[in-house]
């Protein structure tokens, strides 16, 4: 039987809903002066709509031109570099079937860049990844702002490309929104064996091409990577929030379940437009009962860090504001009840094969974590809650098992792994900063240290590679802030932290950039606001000085007394990396007015626009 729902989850979210009232009203009344009646197109000129209707095939120009059938409008991340997109090559076609199948017709509207942190990790084209975000969602209204569309199908997967398509998706939020996953690619090396060579290689201990090796073998095939990182952690998101056909995250691509739930999520899109009996705008249908479940989910299953940028992102553009101390506050309450790579040793595979999302929505919501009544593309959050299936070739949905099939990889939330959930919020005299704290042992949890400071990824690499850091140590890396460069990941570094910690040493990260949504065993307090480029305390940081980093009391400290830290000089970037070389110089004046990292990093100001 299900729990009453949690006081602190209702808490919080009594507290965005009143913090948001103004923005939020001011939201719904801009989506309502654009709430189509009937079929988007019939508004256009015959001139417009002859001009949209030009390349089709004549059975899809005779209905578009008649306005008779909807027109699913698809938003396309494909490219063949991305594995997880990979398979998006061929689903325009197949999307076109499923529709004509059901009376509507379907047209790309648009494709959408989609880069990859896997192969900018480190490079000077990190400095555009989460701007990226941003560029994707503006990119999106570009495509659907000829009103050609009913409804909106978003074929995207990874790190920040399905953020900047759900941004897009709100702010077209008259129209209905359906996000179509192509899945995980098979399981290949396992993670843990890929990161003892990658820190066998950082060692000296064996060459470049038994890393490339190991590599290759991890990330082997078309699909998403397996590990629980930021693009598997979206998928996640995408069910939690109800944009998905249920169940759809984790299913293999070429597989015949795959294709027949992209068929159903096609054909369930031309059901929900203004045209038909189930008008379900995505601005509506995404409340705040979806971003407190898009919460909940990210704490239970250790979910990447990353989102602790995205989601206030996310809620900003449908009026809402939430704060990092939402998210301690729902983790402090949210059990982990999932051990997926970097948090375990299992992928998303086995995760789906333990019982997978179903599983999860269904505890979530019996243990009173999750708003089960949230609305969703197929009804609620409750009847999300299934597993999807072939019975004789055709898609069926069955409640998920009883019993996780692993329970080492997904328990009950009776019987967690731990009783919190995998994100920390760490304030003091440094600044406010989230850790992830899911793959961290509870010993490693809480460091004090003398400070080591470095401006680049670089430096770093050089001192350890000099025998400089063999010690108890807290890097300091700032000037990596969304101001500052764009914010980087700096996952490259997590060999080097790891062999440190692995020696004996206490060791930790202090940072206003990013690490990547794999974190893993390092106490890292990212994400660090302000940044120091705009005045924080990382800034004032000099070599030797002793830091406290403690997730168990929240806590990032610095112990020098607070007058004198105040009165130190500020230091600025000694090297300026945004002067060209990987298109850095084109987004100037996306890092002079983007936002803090707590707020999101955006360059939007959606206050702004709510207020006219």
């Amino acid at each position: 039987m299900s729990q009453p729902l949690h006081p602190v989850i209702a808490e919080v979210t009594e507290r965005i809903t009143e913090r948001s009232g103004a923005q939020r009203r001011a939201y719904l009344e801009g989506l309502r002066q654009y709430r189509p009646d009937g079929f988007l197109r019939s508004g256009l000129t015959p001139g417009n709509l002859a001009h949209g209707a030009a390349g089709c095939v004549v059975l899809d120009k005779t209905q578009l031109l008649g306005a008779k059938w909807p027109n699913l409008g698809i938003i396309t991340a494909y490219n063949d570099m991305l594995s997880a997109h990979k398979p998006y090559e061929t689903y325009p076609e197949l999307i076109r079937l499923a529709a004509r199948e059901v009376n509507a017709t379907a047209q790309v509207a648009g494709g959408v860049p989609a880069m990859c942190d896997g192969v900018t990790q480190g490079q000077p084209g990190m400095e555009l990844s989460l701007f990226s975000r941003d560029v994707i969602a503006m990119a999106s209204a570009v495509g659907l702002s000829h009103n050609m569309f009913d409804a909106v199908l978003y074929l995207g997967i990874c790190d920040k490309i399905v953020p900047g398509l759900v941004i897009s998706a709100l702010r077209f939020g008259w129209l209905p929104a359906v996000f179509i996953p192509a899945g995980p690619m098979p399981s290949g090396l396992p993670n843990p064996e890929k990161v003892k060579v990658r820190q066998a290689y950082s060692r000296g201990e064996v060459g470049r091409d038994a890393l490339l090796k190991a590599e290759a073998e991890s990330y082997h095939s078309p699909g998403t990577c397996t590990f629980y990182g930021t693009a598997n952690s979206n998928q996640m998101l995408m069910e939690m929030m109800g944009f998905h056909v249920p169940g759809a995250a984790f299913v293999n691509p070429g597989t015949p379940l795959r294709d027949a739930l992209t068929k159903a999520a096609v054909q369930r899109a031309a059901q929900l437009t203004a045209g038909g009996e189930d008008y379900t705008p995505a601005g509506e249908m995404f409340d705040v009962r979806s971003i407190v479940n898009a919460m909940v989910g990210l704490m239970a299953t250790g979910g990447s860090t990353n989102h602790a940028l995205h989601l206030p992102a996310i809620a900003a553009a449908a009026g809402f504001e939430i704060t990092l101390e939402d998210m301690a506050d729902i983790s402090r309450v949210t059990p982990l009840i999932c051990r997926i790579y970097p948090n375990g040793s299992a992928d998303v595979n086995h995760f789906h094969a333990a019982g997978g999302m179903g599983f999860l929505i269904r505890e979530l919501i019996e243990a009173g974590l999750a708003h089960g009544d949230a609305r969703t593309i197929y009804g609620t959050l409750e009847d999300q809650a299934l597993e999807p299936w072939l019975d004789d070739g055709k898609l069926a949905f069955r409640d998920p098992p009883a019993t996780s099939g692993n329970s080492d990889i997904l328990r009950s939330a009776s019987e967690p792994f731990q009783s919190e959930g995998g994100l920390k919020v760490l304030a003091g005299q440094l600044g406010e900063g989230v850790m992830k704290v899911s793959a961290v042992k509870p010993e490693h949890q809480k460091v004090s240290a003398p400070a080591r400071v470095f401006e680049t990824q670089a430096e770093v690499k050089q001192a350890y590679e000099a025998g400089e850091l063999n010690r108890d140590v807290i890097l300091v890396v700032r000037f990596q802030g969304p101001g500052a460069n764009g914010m980087p990941e700096l996952h490259g570094l997590s060999p080097i932290l790891g062999n440190l910690q692995d020696a004996g040493y206490k060791v930790a990260l202090v940072t206003d950039g990013r690490m990547s949504g794999a974190s893993g065993k390092i106490p890292a307090a990212i994400h660090v606001s302000p940044e120091a480029v705009r005045g924080g305390g990382l800034a004032r940081i000099q070599d030797g000085d002793i830091i406290h980093l403690d997730a168990l009391a929240g806590r990032l400290e610095i112990e020098v007394e607070a007058k004198t830290f105040a009165a130190r000089q500020r230091r600025h970037p000694s090297q300026n990396t945004n002067s060209g070389g990987a298109g850095q110089d084109l987004f100037t004046r996306f890092r002079l007015n983007a936002g803090p990292a707590d707020k999101g990093g955006s360059i939007f100001d959606f206050d702004e626009a709510h207020n006219g």
